[in-house]
């Protein structure tokens, strides 16, 4: 009996893990999406920003495939929603802001059910994840106001940015050093 009442708990745990991987999901494709409108505009500086909340948001979408794993169970590869994909920043930052305020939320609610299914070590993830997802909201949610109190200004005044993030991507093929043989460890 208390076998499946703990069987029961974890299946809670992983359903919340889940829908909040489902969330990450929806939102690496909302904010790639935006960062390469931005990028287009050539507003880099936030392009930049966006497209490194993107990688967060992958991060955190690894995490709990992660736990997920560990749990026993199979982490989902549906995204929870269809991205918000309007060109106009006002909107994406709108949007933006709305999906982080929507994850801070849902997250808080998890985590109270990890907490309440006896799992400590993902209601730990949970916590460890809103930090981030409140920086998210709070950057967001200040470009937000700033385009809805100054507009063309403040949008003329970042133009021509530079959208370089620094990152220098290593895939695969790299690693294994393809094309002459090198790195090729079995």
């Amino acid at each position: 009996m208390a076998q499946i009442d703990r069987q029961q708990k974890r299946e809670h745990v992983i359903e919340f893990l889940n829908r909040a991987r489902a969330l990450e999901l929806n939102a690496i494709a909302q904010y790639m999406n935006h960062h390469y409108n931005l990028d287009a505009m050539d507003f880099g500086d936030m392009a930049k920003n966006v497209k490194l909340i993107a990688i967060d948001e992958m991060r955190h979408a690894e995490m709990f495939a992660e736990r997920i794993g560990e749990l026993g169970g199979e982490p989902t590869t549906q995204p929870q929603g269809k991205p918000a994909t309007d060109g106009d920043p006002g909107f994406m930052f709108k949007s933006n802001a709305h999906l982080e305020d929507g994850a801070i939320l849902s997250y808080n609610e998890f985590l109270l059910g990890c907490r309440q299914n006896g799992d400590s070590i993902s209601a730990k993830l949970f916590e460890e994840i809103l930090d981030d997802e409140q920086a998210h909201f709070n950057y967001f949610e200040n470009i937000r106001r700033h385009i809805s109190q100054l507009g063309e200004t403040y949008l003329a005044q970042i133009a021509g940015t530079p959208s370089a993030t620094g990152i220098q991507y290593q895939g695969f093929v790299e690693r294994q050093g393809a094309g002459g043989g090198q790195g090729t460890d079995v």
